[in-house]
């Protein structure tokens, strides 16, 4: 287990003196815990050894020099948190123990952070409410990404630098509707999804459609018999994979993204990816590349990534393995999400500790990022390469996707693992005396 890394500095107001403690943070190996305010904890390092509990006595070094006269507010801490939301706040619906505490102990103290999942579906407006009711604590879209939240920028910036609010898009989800509902929220004008193709063109699926009901329920005409498609966007886990593949597929394969066309340049050696994806085809997005989520069953079940796997298996067989699946990935470990959640995390510190503008305030140092999921919260923090010289930091907790028991090592080591959100909270607490 790794310490973590990189000095802090702190004053508080206290009847009317000022205390500036001149110290550096504690490393994490030499925190001691004994049966107070951190949680104990028992964790595993990468190489599967057992580390000893550790304890709530802090040990620093600490001179004060007191200022006599009006007391000053404290400067703004210079760390802040990002947390995924299943598996380190929520199991399936209900909040982990610890989690509302967590979070409330940060608001308290005006400690910036950001929520930044992998999850998606509703509009970020409606899902922030939900949070809210479920932890008991009032959260806001100002410090809130999910998987699909980047797609925003693809509005007026799209595909070759020309923004797609007026193009036809293509979007699917576990409830293609509503993700319909959230891409024209965020400004896109025109969005088809697989229903309106299905109901236009029922021999496209030549099988009894396995949510027909749904599909009638939610149609709308197309704006042509053969539409133009410009972008297709996986916005969560699709629930009708055979459906879905078959129209990406055929939009993949199609001459200019024109449903129901096939590009002559397919297959052709003479070109560029042997002519796949060469000849003016929608580009693909997906919003996540998760192969497991934290759900109610007992072992992690199939996610985004699963279907991404699954459309470029038949990518693969369609292309005689000559070409792989052209596309781009978003969500966590990928550094665009991160930037994106980093610039978020910015504007909202700045306005929450800020009076006078963002130029005003000092850098953010250390953002600790708090996951389940070494594949995608850990690896995400560890890679990440901050623009603004921020140093982000991994913390696994063990009540979601990885377990030591069940995943052994963690296939991208964290900083540091600990129980559940609670201890995480408490332990960067302690570490920058704060």
């Amino acid at each position: 287990m790794k310490a973590f890394r990189n000095g802090a500095s702190l004053s508080s107001a206290a009847s009317g003196c000022i205390l500036r403690p001149h110290h550096t943070p504690t490393p994490l190996n030499r925190i001691r815990v004994s049966g107070g305010g951190l949680a104990r904890q028992r964790g595993v390092d990468v190489g599967g050894r057992v580390l000893s509990s550790i304890s709530t006595r802090i040990t620093t070094s600490r001179s004060y020099s007191i200022d006599h006269g009006t007391a000053k507010p404290p400067p703004p801490p210079p760390f802040a948190f990002a947390f995924d939301i299943d598996g380190v706040l929520l199991h399936v619906a209900k909040p982990i123990p610890g989690a509302t505490y967590a979070l409330k102990q940060l608001q308290k103290r005006n400690i910036p952070f950001i929520l930044l999942t992998n999850g998606g579906g509703k509009h970020e407006t409606d899902r922030v409410k939900d949070l809210s009711n479920r932890l008991g604590i009032e959260l806001t879209t100002d410090n809130f990404v999910q998987s699909h939240t980047p797609f925003q920028e693809l509005v007026h910036h799209g595909h070759n630098s020309e923004g797609l609010r007026d193009k036809n898009i293509l979007v699917t989800g576990s409830d293609a509707a509503k993700c319909r509902d959230i891409a024209e929220r965020y400004g896109f004008k025109n969005v088809i999804i697989p229903a309106d193709i299905l109901a236009a063109q029922p021999t496209i699926w030549p099988f009894e459609p396995l949510m027909k009901e749904v599909y009638a329920a939610t149609a709308r005409p197309l704006p042509s018999p053969n539409p133009k498609i410009d972008a297709i966007f996986v916005f969560n886990d699709p629930r009708d994979w055979a459906l879905d593949i078959q129209i990406i597929a055929d939009l993949l394969l199609s001459q200019q993204g024109v449903l129901g066309t096939y590009s002559p340049k397919n297959g052709n050696a003479d070109l560029p990816n042997e002519g796949w994806q060469r000849d003016g085809q929608p580009p693909l997005f997906f919003s996540n590349p998760d192969l497991f989520w934290s759900a109610a069953y007992p072992l992690p079940r199939f996610g985004q990534g699963a279907f991404q796997a699954a459309l470029a298996g038949v990518w693969d067989e369609v292309t005689g393995g000559r070409a792989e699946l052209e596309r781009t990935t978003i969500g966590k470990p990928h550094a665009r999400t991160y930037g994106f959640a980093e610039r978020v995390l910015n504007a909202h510190r700045a306005r929450m500790l800020s009076a006078d503008g963002p130029d005003k305030l000092e850098p953010l140092k250390r953002v600790y990022m708090v996951g389940d999921n070494p594949a995608s919260d850990i690896r995400g923090a560890n890679e990440y390469v901050s623009p603004l010289g921020t140093r982000w930091k991994s913390i696994l907790v063990r009540t979601g996707v990885w377990s030591p028991e069940r995943g052994g090592s963690p296939a991208y080591e964290p900083d540091v693992i600990v129980k559940d959100v609670r201890e995480a909270v408490d332990m960067v607490l302690a570490r920058e005396a704060w």
